[in-house]
């Protein structure tokens, strides 16, 4: 059996797992993109030293920030440490709001062949608007589907296309390697209100920045990393930046920080309400009655 506690950022996910986790032999598992890195765990929100030394907490702050983390690698490493729970006679709880991550474990992944390096640094060092068009002439379906102005999305179908002849959604329509057929999975998935998710949100960047945020982005700065690295573009970092480089005021800081991190929640909880399976359990509010209901399903 796992379980999954999946939602939106500041929705409770790492509260509800620690109520569940106390109740029995589990272990907690992350899946949450941001939560990987080790640079920032306050501004990312991971559980605090003393929440994970109350049960073991697996996937948190194990990757430096420097080093992408895919997708896959996520998967292969959430399937490792859910295999050694259930060995070790633990129910895995994957908690987190990353739904690619998420799916990914769950579904598998397109087995694509590895792009060619030279080719994808061709393909990546064009123009967005030259890209689509290109796609446009390679892979029109694709293209379709896709802004003029996605370039993450447009580079990477134009270079699957080129170089393995064809289409990433022909690639999609085959995925290997998940593991939902191999588990039982007891699935929650929180969707608060948004005005109550959002003043969350709010509060939660404001008492970041007020415990130690600001330190962990100066720690940050300091390590001169290079601007495209994945811990650069968290949420919360180019704020603090500009405040620590003096351009911009505390004040606006927390504001854009805030506006960054609802905008980020409403993209979280619109995947989750049209991407989730219909037969995931959901709760729109938290209540004893609904921890209580979930709770039954492991004894």
């Amino acid at each position: 059996m796992v379980a999954l506690i999946a939602g939106p950022t500041a929705s409770g996910k790492t509260a509800l797992a620690l109520h569940l986790a106390q109740s029995g032999n589990f272990e907690i598992i992350n899946a949450d993109s941001a939560q990987v890195y080790s640079d920032l765990p306050l501004l990312s929100a991971q559980p605090t030293a003393d929440e994970q030394r109350s049960v073991p907490h697996h996937l948190f702050g194990y990757i430096d920030g420097v080093t992408p983390c895919s997708a896959a690698r996520w998967a292969q490493d959430a399937k490792d440490i859910i295999a050694q729970a259930h060995a070790a006679g633990a129910t895995p709880i994957l908690v987190g709001g990353s739904g690619l991550y998420i799916r990914t474990l769950l579904d598998g992944i397109a087995p694509i062949p590895e792009v060619d390096p030279a080719l994808r640094a061709e393909i990546r060092a064009m123009p967005v608007d030259q890209a689509y068009a290109a796609l446009q002439t390679y892979d029109a379906p694709v293209a379709a589907t896709l802004a003029p102005t996605d370039v993450s999305r447009i580079t990477r179908a134009l270079e699957v296309v080129q170089s393995t002849g064809r289409s990433i959604l022909a690639w999609r329509a085959t995925k290997t390697g998940g593991i939902s057929n191999d588990i039982r999975l007891r699935p929650l998935l929180l969707l608060p209100p948004r005005d109550w998710l959002y003043d969350r949100c709010d509060t939660r960047f404001e008492q970041m920045m007020e415990r130690g945020a600001i330190d962990e982005v100066e720690a940050l700065l300091a390590r001169n990393l290079p601007q495209d690295a994945p811990v650069m573009r968290a949420i919360g970092v180019p704020e603090i930046s500009a405040y620590l480089k003096g351009t911009m005021s505390r004040a606006e800081a927390i504001a854009r920080g805030q506006i960054a991190t609802r905008q980020y929640a409403k993209r979280q909880f619109t995947w989750f309400r049209n991407q989730a399976p219909a037969d995931w359990q959901q709760i729109t509010t938290i209540n004893d009655s609904n921890i209580d209901n979930f709770e039954i399903l492991f004894q």
